[in-house]
């Protein structure tokens, strides 16, 4: 059985209020960089993976959503995972909240759990604190079109807070941003080895 691994960054140059207080940090410039990496580290290991999400531009949910299906339609094994940053406030100012989390729709597959239970336990080893939705269910469950409209196996990732300064440095730094490359790329793969 061969994977397809369908990236998705999260919004694009035109989507406002998307960034860091200060400015350094530009969510839409930096899910791109981040799917870059993921998509890289996966190429490397001989995995089938691609971003669907080239353009700069926004491009709307529901493109997304069909980029992702047209792929499911002519290929039996498919996963996708859409890259994000969070924010606790409207960007006007620094937050306190903190971490990682893992998100998926709220009629998510079995197959969905099990990637976002694989992406969680990769965070937890390369450092990341996880923010937990309750005791026994690590992952978020929400009614997000990513992973509500697509017929896959799907999981969206919030890459800590783009509005808490310890989150945004450490996300900018090097250590940070190898780590969340790397924990993605290995929580893949071993979604994909349990199969």
């Amino acid at each position: 059985m061969t994977m397809k691994i369908l990236i998705d960054n999260g919004h694009g140059i035109d989507t406002k209020g998307k960034r860091s207080p200060d400015g350094r940090l530009l969510e839409w410039e930096y899910t791109r960089r981040l799917a870059a990496a993921v998509e890289a580290r996966l190429l490397t290991q001989g995995i089938d993976a691609r971003r669907i999400v080239e353009e700069d531009a926004d491009v709307p949910l529901r493109e997304r959503c069909r980029r992702v299906n047209e792929v499911c339609r002519s290929h039996p094994w498919v996963l996708l995972v859409s890259l994000h940053c969070n924010a606790a406030g409207n960007g006007s100012g620094w937050a306190n909240a903190r971490g990682w989390g893992a998100y998926v729709s709220l009629n998510a597959s079995d197959n969905s759990k099990r990637l976002a239970k694989k992406l969680i336990e990769a965070a937890e080893l390369f450092g990341q604190k996880v923010r937990r939705y309750a005791p026994g269910q690590p992952w978020w469950p929400q009614d997000l079109a990513m992973c509500r409209d697509t017929v896959c196996p799907a999981v969206l990732t919030e890459n800590l807070f783009q509005d808490n300064r310890q989150d945004v440095d450490y996300m900018l730094s090097e250590e940070g941003f190898t780590a969340l490359a790397d924990l993605h790329a290995k929580g893949i793969t071993d979604y994909i080895r349990d199969l």
